[in-house]
């Protein structure tokens, strides 16, 4: 019977592994604490690999031209390992959320970090933003996605498929932005960072709530797929069948929901 020894002070507990099984992540993650045990720590990370292929299939499903699946798997793994020292039971989060926003904060690095954007690609996100910006400034308000087509003058199909294609850089982009709306520090769109100092926390909260004003802003469906991917961590085809659309639609309502709150992000920022 396969079993895990796990040693504090003077005396050794064993632990099998249908023990290990029957304890939930809370009960694992404090006897780690308590024991430092790399046996214990690494029966908690197994729990979560799922967890990792899933939101690895679900970014690379969505992002055609992301890195390969085994590669963010790896990366989310040594993320797991880090989560698992770093984590603090103190702080007002549940383990689960601290892992699903650093884990989601490690794809957004990847994109930032990795120069792996064709070159193409990132001169025609320039070129799509620039146009937005330019509408937003000349009209006032978030333009259409009509309005900006036309002003690139690409026919409805091609305007999609452009979307489809900067949807990593339009991320990217609006993380970038954030970044500048604080004092300094790493941050993700859609996390918190459970270690801030107090005035760092007020910035995040302020930021979020200016966020969460800009979702409220999109269409009722861009709404609905941000919701089902960020928060209820669905894939894309996932989505589909739910909204009963394709998946690239699906991908190109995502990415359409980005470029609004890139705007609406940046006109709040330059104020």
């Amino acid at each position: 019977m396969e079993c895990i020894e796990q040693r504090s002070g003077p005396t050794a507990a064993v632990y099998t592994q249908e023990q290990l099984d029957a304890m939930d992540n809370q009960t694992l993650l404090s006897l780690y604490q308590e024991t430092g045990s790399e046996e214990l720590k690494w029966a908690l990370v197994l729990r979560f690999t799922g967890l990792i292929r899933r939101m690895a299939s679900q970014v690379c499903g969505l992002y055609s031209s992301f890195a390969q699946l085994d590669d963010i798997v790896n990366e989310g793994i040594l993320v797991l390992l880090s989560a698992v020292d770093k984590f603090d039971p103190s702080k007002d989060v549940k383990f689960e959320t601290y892992v699903s926003k650093r884990l989601r904060g490690m794809i957004i690095d990847l994109a930032r970090n990795q120069d792996w954007l064709p070159r193409q690609v990132r001169q025609k996100s320039i070129r799509l933003n620039r146009a937005a910006e330019e509408l937003a400034m000349e009209l006032g308000r978030t333009p259409s996605s009509q309005e900006v087509a036309d002003r690139l003058g690409l026919n409805r199909e091609e305007y999609a498929n452009l979307l489809s294609e900067t949807a990593v850089s339009g991320l990217v982009s609006l993380e970038s932005l954030l970044d500048a709306g604080l004092s300094g520090g790493s941050r993700q769109v859609f996390s918190a960072d459970a270690g801030a100092q107090p005035e760092e926390r007020y910035q995040e909260r302020e930021l979020h709530e200016v966020l969460q004003k800009g979702i409220a802003s999109l269409r009722e469906k861009e709404q609905t797929v941000l919701s089902l991917y960020y928060e209820k961590e669905l894939n894309m085809k996932e989505i589909a069948k739910l909204l009963n659309v394709s998946a690239p639609r699906v991908s190109q309502i995502h990415s359409r929901a980005i470029q609004h709150l890139y705007l609406y992000m940046k006109q709040y920022l330059e104020t």
